[in-house]
């Protein structure tokens, strides 16, 4: 019990968790706006839009995000010497944090896209049909009419591509992000004899962050089936 009072003592598992979090909370954003963007494309009747929207959903989807974050932080921030925060202040260590957002952003937004392009084919055509008939434009059809609806038929898939983002946030410890896992790989370099207690922590900290977002998407997405 003492060995594992002090490695509490030199390791903050609790920073490493908040660094999931806000992983999980930027990534998702980011994931959201470029997914909708994509989802838009997808359906979207001009033909360029349409093949564009289906190939960088087939590319992002069937690319590892691992892949993906390591172009973003050694590709774009190293070779390219991209950088998206301002240095001064901004440290190297926080601009891998804001690639690996990036990172987890754009392979997200591929499933994002699929679960709110699964959303509009629950849309009746009937509906798209009237607001037609109505004199709306496609744009004003899919802000108006099809994307609120289709955002609610998408929150089952939406809230289980949350949920998986916040578990592959853990990927991006390979490029230097102090997030969880990279915490963990030290604490078991370090403290190899507490493996297991190890184990136990991290194991409870993600149930502790993925398992009340299902429980409540879960809740949501028949909440709003009740109200289609």
């Amino acid at each position: 019990m003492e060995r594992l009072m002090q490695m509490l003592s030199d390791y903050n598992v609790l920073a490493a968790f908040w660094t999931t979090i806000q992983l999980t909370v930027y990534g998702a954003i980011g994931a959201l706006v470029l997914g909708t963007i994509v989802a838009v494309m997808r359906v979207s009747p001009v033909a360029v839009f349409s093949r564009a929207a289906a190939l960088w959903t087939n590319v992002i989807l069937y690319t590892p995000l691992t892949l993906i974050a390591f172009f973003f932080a050694f590709g774009v921030l190293i070779k390219m010497n991209i950088r998206l925060l301002p240095e001064p202040p901004a440290t190297l260590l926080d601009q891998h944090f804001a690639m690996g957002v990036v990172a987890i952003a754009v392979y997200h937004s591929s499933l994002v896209a699929e679960a709110l392009r699964s959303g509009i084919n629950t849309v009746p055509l009937g509906q798209a049909e009237a607001a037609r008939a109505l004199g709306l434009g496609f744009g004003q059809s899919l802000r108006e009419v099809i994307l609120p609806q289709a955002f609610r038929g998408a929150i089952a898939p939406l809230g289980s591509t949350l949920i998986a983002l916040c578990k592959n946030t853990t990927v991006v410890a390979t490029i230097s992000v102090t997030e969880a896992a990279a915490l963990m790989k030290s604490m078991i370099e370090f403290y190899s004899d507490l493996i297991v207690p190890i184990f136990v922590i991290m194991v409870t900290g993600f149930v502790i962050l993925t398992l009340p977002l299902g429980m409540f998407f879960t809740w949501w997405s028949k909440r709003a089936a009740v109200l289609r």
